[in-house]
């Protein structure tokens, strides 16, 4: 007797999100060579932020267990990067409710759990921006953030009475000899039990604090002689309140607070601090969802140099024209010493960047 059976199909998904932003970049000081950037810039530039398109879906194979699966790809629909699609989360596992959700693959990082107090988007969604090579050029500067991390393994732990808990692994692969291998870990921990506030913790070792840094300022990553590799440990604590369950205002108000820390484990490195503080606040008297927020981002010793630091501040707001399509705009100012890797005493530029821009996203 044969049994026919029914394969569920993929959902297809995805987001659009594009901004136009006039952008006014100042960088003093800095060391010339042949290779630096335009250090001043005022220009209006279009831009696409992590918009993507993807397929994810699952397959019972017993009766509590299902075959789970995606994959993501950014797509850069204004048309500045050269490749088409750029690899987000892509993974194959496996979900049950008593043992959780397991997933092999690409997959981001343990921060990414963390991110309630951090509203900016489009243009001034930077974190993670730590060095001037980023972008070959003057750029707004900020603290670390998660990644995504190539053969890996996360294990989403069955909710227990609000609380979550995420931990991964990833191998390192790498099968250049000079190089020491470095598997790195993680694990966060959040509290959400709906009553209006939540906290979360997150730790990992050669995760989110991997990489590489060029010691030759504003030369390009080519100049293999340049380039320092590094690991190191990091940390992130979060906090979020919904001060209208608390107090007796008529307007509903998030405030958050993100607290992180990186230790570099390359020579002469020091401790990268980051502070957020944020605030987001519902407007009424509008025809659709409306909302405003402020956040203000503060870091020390960016990329684990010495005297490297950022300040940050931006005003911004999002209109839902559609439970699906969002209107935001915003203005920011970012403003940031950047110092020699070899020498931190030796300023390299003082960066001012201004951004006053807007933009539409489309979820589908």
């Amino acid at each position: 007797m044969s049994v026919p059976t029914a394969q569920a199909a993929p959902e297809l998904y995805g987001k659009v999100f594009v901004s136009a932003d006039y952008v006014s970049a100042k960088a003093d000081n800095i060391n010339n060579n042949n290779n630096s950037k335009e250090p001043d810039r005022n220009l209006l530039e279009v831009g696409s932020h992590s918009s993507r398109l993807g397929f994810r879906g699952s397959e019972a194979i017993t009766a509590n267990t299902d075959v789970v699966y995606q994959l993501e790809y950014e797509v850069e629909i204004d048309g500045d990067d050269s490749h088409t699609f750029t690899s987000r989360d892509t993974y194959l596992g496996l979900k049950n409710p008593d043992y959780g959700e397991f997933r092999f693959g690409r997959n981001s990082s343990v921060f990414s759990y963390l991110y309630g107090p951090i509203f900016n988007r489009a243009y001034w969604d930077n974190l993670g921006k730590r060095t001037l090579n980023d972008n070959g050029g003057v750029a707004a500067l900020n603290m670390l953030d998660y990644t995504r991390q190539n053969n890996s393994a996360l294990w989403i732990a069955p909710e227990y009475n609000g609380l979550e808990l995420v931990l991964q692994y990833a191998a390192d692969e790498s099968l250049d000899d000079d190089d020491d291998s470095k598997d790195g870990y993680g694990a966060a921990v959040k509290l959400d039990k709906g009553t209006g506030y939540t906290a979360a913790l997150a730790y990992s070792k050669d995760i989110e604090a991997s990489g590489s840094i060029n010691t030759l300022d504003f030369v390009t990553d080519d100049n293999a002689e340049g380039l320092i590799h590094y690991g190191g440990d990091a940390f992130r604590g979060t906090v979020t309140v919904d001060l209208d369950k608390y107090i007796d205002i008529s307007t509903p108000l998030t405030l958050g607070a993100v607290y992180q820390q990186a230790d570099y484990d390359f020579a002469g490195s020091d401790k990268e601090k980051g502070l957020i503080v944020s605030g987001k606040m519902a407007l009424e008297n509008f025809a659709h969802p409306a909302s405003v927020y402020l956040q203000y981002n503060r870091t020390d010793n960016l990329n684990g140099i010495s005297n490297n630091d950022s300040n940050q501040i931006v005003l911004g707001g999002e209109y839902e024209l559609k439970d699906n399509v969002i209107a935001h705009a915003y203005v920011g100012q970012n403003s940031a010493d950047y110092t020699s890797p070899l020498d931190p005493t030796n300023s390299v530029a003082d960066i001012r960047v201004l951004a006053i821009g807007g933009g539409l996203e489309y979820l589908f």
